[in-house]
This record gives structure tokens, sequence and C-alpha cells, in this order.
């Protein structure tokens, strides 16, 4: 089954708690603080393969989360680092913030590595918190708590030269006479239900084609099912644009083009600046006359690089495949999507808010104080004393006076409720 795209949850592991411990053997029964850090949470990295195609192994395996950081011991023994998560994707795969839908990395190279989501720091021991003054700290830091995030993967074809037309232009049947693919091939609409990719070689050389299915009148807006397949022909650096000079479907030749070019420009303007080769197909149904009227008809009305085919007798594929290798020679590749520089992976730690509730109580809360109560247990007594210390240095107390704070005035902190004391 083809997929190219899908939702899934991402989350980086949380750091792991430090260790409030002290030293206790038979020599020294009073041993200073000898708590160790907590390990580095694992992150979560996107990789792109070319061993992969589709998104197909995501259909099922929506969730991944890295490992949490192991807590610290004693002796000052580190926590282990969680490991990472490192997802496969295929080359050519966006990855898109749910949240805002912009697109935080384009993984077009085989190899090429994104660092989504970091992992959460370890906490620190107490022995960290030692100092000449804090000779005993009875308390050490939780680990830093990481957010699930939902990400969108989108899988854009990497392919050197794109095949589009209407249904039954025989799309499916160049493709199988120039390339090493095997295409299903039937008389009926929609007989491609994604993307085709064939390897075709030349002289030595080789490049990469697609078949891109279903485009027809109104893809651009939903239409049929070319509108799932487009964002794959934005990749490619040529178009061959596959045209049913026959009109064996009893369409005309010249309108499909126009509409064709018409959905490609709707979805993309810098799509529609891709150079294009018009591929007049099926003239093996024509007589030499009616050929001829064509052509003219076509020269006349639309012109630009046209060349005539017939799958079914082989004419011209070789001239095809020659003058498709001879334009590829002379355009450069396509340039990744541009990514838009945001934080993804935000990390509040330096807002702050001060408010009062109904009551009168202060209301403490934003990222510096997340952040800081780590290091803090609020039952201890030296650490509350050390919490206080704290507040006072950050100058969160002078804040707090200017806004009315006095002794006795209650101040929430999380789910903690304490009376202030000068």
């Amino acid at each position: 089954m083809f997929l190219d795209r899908v939702k899934i949850q991402i989350k980086a592991g949380n750091g792991g708690n430090g260790s409030a411990s002290f030293l206790r053997t038979a020599q020294t029964a009073n041993g200073g603080p000898d708590g160790g850090e907590g390990g580095n949470g694992g992150s979560v990295i996107f990789k792109a393969t070319r061993n992969l195609n589709t998104l197909y192994d995501f259909r099922f395996h929506k969730k991944f989360f890295a490992e949490n950081g192991g807590n610290g011991g004693q002796r000052l023994k580190t926590g282990a680092n969680g490991k990472d998560v490192v997802i496969n994707v295929p080359c050519g795969t966006v990855v898109i913030d749910s949240e805002s839908n912009k697109i935080i990395a384009d993984l077009y190279e085989d190899g090429m590595e994104f660092v989504a989501l970091k992992g959460g720091k370890g906490g620190h021991g107490n022995h960290y918190y030692k100092s000449s003054i804090k000779q005993a700290p009875h308390f050490s830091q939780t680990g830093e708590t990481t957010k699930q995030h939902e990400v969108i993967l989108e899988l854009k074809t990497i392919a050197d030269v794109g095949l589009v037309g209407f249904p039954n232009a025989g799309k499916s049947t160049l493709l199988s006479c120039i390339s090493n693919a095997n295409p299903k091939i039937a008389n009926y609409p929609f007989t491609t239900l994604y993307p085709n990719l064939g390897m075709c070689e030349v002289k030595g050389q080789t490049f990469v084609v697609a078949d891109i299915p279903g485009l027809i009148e109104g893809a651009s807006e939903g239409q049929g099912l070319g509108h799932y397949f487009l964002r794959h022909v934005e990749r490619v650096r040529l178009i061959l644009h596959i045209i049913d000079i026959s009109q064996s479907d009893c369409r005309d030749f010249v309108e499909d083009y126009k509409i064709i070019n018409q959905e490609l420009a709707k979805y993309s303007s810098e799509l529609a600046k891709t150079p294009q080769i018009a591929v007049l197909s099926k003239v093996d149904l024509l007589d030499e006359d009616t050929l001829n009227e064509r052509i003219a008809r076509f020269e006349k009305e639309i012109g630009g690089v046209y060349i005539t085919i017939s799958g079914a007798t082989y004419h011209n594929i070789d001239a095809l495949k020659l003058l498709t290798l001879e334009k590829l020679s002379k355009l450069p590749p396509k340039p990744p999507v541009e990514v838009e520089k945001f934080d993804f992976d935000v990390r509040d730690r330096d807002s702050l808010s001060i408010t009062r509730d109904d009551e009168g109580a202060f209301v403490l809360s934003g990222g510096k104080i997340d952040n800081f109560i780590r290091g803090v247990v609020l039952s201890d007594t030296r650490s509350f004393a050390y919490f206080q210390k704290t507040l006072n240095e950050m100058g969160i107390i002078d804040m707090m006076k200017e806004r009315g704070l006095v002794n006795g005035s209650i101040v929430k902190i999380k789910d903690i409720t304490f009376e202030y004391t000068e």
C-alpha cells in the first residue's frame, strides 16, 4: 500500500531526577552529600533513507517516544542517558508542525538527519548544591519534563522527471517502455492509484522518472485523485506532458494539454515554470494525413518542444530518452522546500507571571518558576528556606511587594500554598 501523508505523535525523553543522598560508610558515618546527577532524556531524530519509498510503516505505528533519562544515585553516580528514537523516512519527506502547519524540516537527501526534539535535561543531585554556606543540602533537582507534539509527515517524491497527463493518455505505458518499472496498465481511468517510479538508463547515465496519477480538470481543487499526488511533481526538474493525440477517449488533445497546465499552475506558480516536453502519444492509431494535421494544429496553438511516440510500437522511444537526458543535463536540481525558522521545540524557562486570585493570594507561574522549583522540595524546611532566599535574590519578592505583598500574605505556586514571612 502506498501512503504519502500521515500524522504521528513524538516526544523526547524526560530528564532523570538528581539524587539526594549522603555518604554513609563504616569509616564515615556522617559523610557529605553524594547525590549524583540525573541522565538526559533521549532525543527524537528523523533520518532520510533511500531504502523506503512510502510512509506505509506509519499506518499503525504512530507514537514515537524517546527513552527517559535514568535517575542519579548514591556516590555521585550519574543516571544513564535515555536512548534516542530514530525515525526513518523516505527521501523527500517533509516534516510539518501539526499545530501551526509550518514546515520544520525537508529531508531530501539520503542520510540527512533532523533533530526534532531534544531530550530533557537531567536534574542536579544534592552534591551540586553543596557550598561553604550549604554544607548539607537535603534536596536535589527533578529532571526536565518534555512535551508531546504532533507532526505531519508528507512525502514529496524525489524524481528527475515527472509524467503528467489525463488518465489513459499513456503515462504508465511510456514508463514501462523507458524504464525498469512495471506499472499496472489497463484501458480505464485511474489505473494508476499511486506514483510509480522507474530508473531510466541512457548512454551509461541514469535518471528517475515518476508517473503522477489521476490528474483531471479540477485536480488542484480536490477533484478526482490528482490533488493527492500533485505534491509528488513539485520536485521534478522536467515534465513529460503526455497527450493522447489519437483522441481515443473522445477528448480534444489541445484542450487536454491546456487543462493540465492550468491545474499545475493553480497548485503552484513555481511548478508552472518547470520545463516541459510535450509527448504526443498513440500515433500508431492515426493515419499519416490525420497525424500531420494534428501535429500542425499543435504547433500553431501550443508550440514548444514536442515529440511523437507510440508505446505500442516503440516509435521514437529511444529518441525521447535521448531528448530527456539532453534537457536534464542543462537543468539544476530543484532546491529543497523553504523551511521557516521558528522554535518548534520551545522550552519556556524565562517567562514570569505574578497575579492575584479572587481571595487576594499571590499566584506565581511561568517557565521561570517551573524551571526553578525543579530544584526545590517545598515540604522540606531547609529546601523551603533556600527557595525563599532564591526568590529574593531573583527579585521576585520585590516585584510582589510592589503589588502589595506584606508579612502574612498568601502565596501560591503550583499546588503549594504558603504564608509569606519576612
